[in-house]
């Protein structure tokens, strides 16, 4: 919640915060989750959204399948505006924060309703072979161009694929379409471990989308920031690194 509200702020955007758990979590990991009740999740959303209008939804971890209901309830009453979801289904330090019910729930209900899917490789494989069956030809280890293909199938309209986890010479991000591969962007790898690298990459591309770039536009840009944020990131304590969105308002 701090990386989105950094993020959104560090942008020029006015953040809204819907509560979706309560962790106990440090820059080593996550340590425990308390699923907030979804009536209370659909509450906190329907008193900001009947009070403002809103520009675009983000979204993260969700908590509990419950949860996943009550936002696509939600989500279904705003159909025109864009929706950006980062499916948070392991910490950094690969802690479990959503079981196979939980992924289920999120591919039938939360992906039609999705303008952009921001997996990185491993959340992208796995959200891929939910349902799967070999019987019917699904190869055992697909593609990540494959993997983005059976995601739009399911109802997303684009899925940026990252590629932090690949073990590439550089990061090699690709957005994908209804029509395959629309870009794809090569970064400096960067050393260390960074916590909330992704929820800045999804927060951004909110913003971008929230101010009115098309989606190939906000993700480039989305990108370039994010980038800049970890080259600038820092170590306040003993586990990752965190990206510095303030990095510009810096001196040298």
């Amino acid at each position: 919640m701090q990386a989105d509200l950094l993020t959104l702020a560090g942008l020029g955007c006015h953040p809204l915060s819907v509560i979706t758990a309560l962790t106990v979590q440090d820059t080593a990991g996550v340590e425990d989750v308390l699923p907030i009740d979804a009536g209370w999740i659909a509450d906190q959303a329907r008193a900001l959204l009947e009070d403002m209008p809103v520009a675009a939804f983000k979204l993260g971890m969700l908590g509990s399948v419950e949860a996943v209901a009550a936002i696509a309830e939600v989500l279904a009453d705003y159909p025109d505006t864009p929706c950006v979801f980062d499916p948070v289904l392991a910490s950094g330090r690969g802690d479990s924060l959503a079981n196979e019910e939980m992924i289920e729930a999120m591919i039938g209900l939360l992906l039609p309703l999705t303008s952009v899917l921001t997996p990185n490789s491993l959340e992208a494989r796995r959200l891929a072979l939910v349902g799967s069956d070999d019987e019917d030809g699904i190869e055992d280890d697909p593609t990540l161009a494959e993997c983005a293909r059976r995601l739009i199938v399911a109802g997303c309209d684009y899925v940026l694929v990252t590629g932090a986890h690949e073990g590439t010479p550089q990061v090699i991000n690709t957005l994908y379409g209804s029509h395959g591969a629309v870009r794809s962007d090569t970064w400096e790898r960067l050393p260390g471990s960074y916590h909330g690298s992704g929820c800045t990459l999804a927060s951004a591309i909110a913003a971008n989308l929230a101010v009115g770039l098309d989606m190939a536009e906000a993700v480039r840009d989305a990108q370039d920031y994010t980038w800049q944020t970890l080259a600038a990131g820092f170590r306040p304590g003993m586990g990752q690194f965190i990206p510095d969105r303030f990095f510009w308002a810096r001196d040298e």
